[in-house]
């Protein structure tokens, strides 16, 4: 089980406080599990988790074979949480720099229709030139304007190398199972498609096919990452602070009604930054609106103390932080010796790296919670494939429970449409000129 500490937040509430928040707690927690709230019917995420393969899931991890068996590069589609959630488990599995030295077995992963920047288009480009290639094209409806415009081309580009035949057996749709552009272009096409369930919102969709046919190919147990988040369905149902799903969710409500609304999500990590990524788009999208929200921020430590360490130390006293842990891998390096000891380091010989990375844990801790910036640790324990599913499961039902608490329907987003239709106007698309 995940631990949550809040013993470095009581500087701005007390244990009263939160007991106080029990029964509130507790009817958020209930309006999720039962549906009976705002966005119910987009709970389908709640059931994903299986212990068991479904024909989905075997189905998933034949492409994922055939994929690592014939392309060189595995290209991922999306936007928001259609590349966020694989590309946070990827890199939080394997580190931010996994695709060095990959190839065929093993194909690199890139991402597109994340952006409208030409020149991130002709790295990937670049990227691909003279590889073989598969691509997964994500998306509920196939109209969203950043990922439509690179399935355009790259449909093109696989078509004009492999042929119109030899394209369809290296493109995959994880969209709408009955309806959308993508949907009936994957059935024109007869390309292989996979299921976004219509109850699942993008930013929970990470244990559908969305997140799990990426992570099979970049060669991630999709059946342990399934099992972790399968025992954190049965693990976190509990009615009680005992429960760090409520611990967590109720201490971030607890701050930021005291002032704090800026959250600053940190692990000392590297490859937690694409985690974070996930985490921002997971409670910026269903906490913000209505005039109400905690800002999502995420920082890579010991890295960001060197750049935003002044600012968390010695700011405005309006944020907290959420510094989540993992257990020390079973490989170890060791701070060697030097018999000039110009660098001053010799009083660390012998020592573990993990032993100074916990230090500065330690020591980072106390500096911002003597600074006024209250501190809730996560002690996620070891890190692995079950652990991963376990991670996702687990904010994701504290994002739920939390935005109730704050009053809020955690499943829609209606801001979202307001810059795409200021942007329809400028380009012309028909249906939203300027009146």
């Amino acid at each position: 089980m995940i631990k949550v500490d809040i013993s470095n937040v009581w500087s701005q509430f007390s244990l009263p406080d939160l007991l106080a928040m029990e029964k509130e707690v507790m009817s958020a927690h209930e309006t999720l599990m039962t549906g009976s709230g705002e966005g119910n019917d987009f709970l389908g995420w709640l059931e994903l988790p299986v212990w068991e393969e479904t024909d989905e899931i075997r189905r998933i991890r034949m492409a994922a074979a055939s994929i690592r068996e014939n392309s060189d590069v595995f290209v991922v589609v999306g936007i928001g949480g259609s590349y966020l959630g694989p590309r946070a488990a990827i890199e939080l599995m394997q580190g931010a720099n996994h695709n060095i030295g990959k190839g065929r077995g093993n194909p690199q992963i890139f991402y597109a229709g994340n952006s409208l920047s030409t020149r991130g288009w002709n790295e990937l480009l670049r990227l691909l030139e003279g590889k073989d290639f598969s691509v997964a094209f994500i998306s509920k409806s196939g109209t969203t304007t950043e990922p439509a415009i690179a399935t355009r081309a790259l449909r093109w580009m696989l078509e004009r190398k492999y042929g119109t035949d030899g394209a369809k057996h290296r493109i995959y749709a994880i969209t709408d199972p009955a309806k959308g552009a993508l949907r009936q272009m994957a059935t024109e096409e007869g390309w292989e498609t996979f299921v976004i369930p219509p109850d699942v919102g993008g930013r929970y969709s990470v244990l559908t096919a969305v997140g799990l046919l990426p992570m099979a190919v970049a060669g991630i147990d999709i059946m342990q990452v399934m099992q972790g988040a399968f025992s954190a369905r049965k693990t976190y149902d509990v009615r009680s602070f005992e429960n760090p799903v409520w611990l967590y969710a109720a201490s971030r409500n607890l701050l930021y009604r005291s002032g704090k609304a800026i959250e600053l999500l940190s692990s000392f990590e590297p490859g937690f930054k694409m985690f974070g990524g996930w985490w921002q788009q997971l409670f910026g999208e269903s906490e913000g609106k209505d005039g109400k929200g905690i800002f999502p921020v995420s920082a890579e430590f010991t890295a960001d103390l060197h750049s935003l360490g002044q600012m968390i130390q010695q700011g405005e006293r309006n944020l907290f932080e959420t510094m989540v842990r993992f257990a020390p891998p079973a490989q170890k390096a060791i701070v060697g010796s030097d018999w000039k000891n110009l660098d001053g380091l010799n009083y660390l010989e012998g020592r573990t790296l993990d032993f100074v990375d916990e230090q500065a844990y330690l020591g980072t801790v106390a500096a911002h919670v003597d600074g006024g910036v209250p501190v809730i640790s996560v002690d996620a324990g070891d890190l692995n494939d079950s652990k991963l599913g376990e991670m996702f499961y687990f904010f994701e039902l504290c994002c739920g429970v939390s935005a109730y608490l704050l009053g809020v329907n955690p499943f829609n987003q209606p801001g979202v449409e307001f810059y795409k239709r200021n942007m329809f106007q400028l380009l012309g698309k028909p249906g939203y000129e300027q009146k």
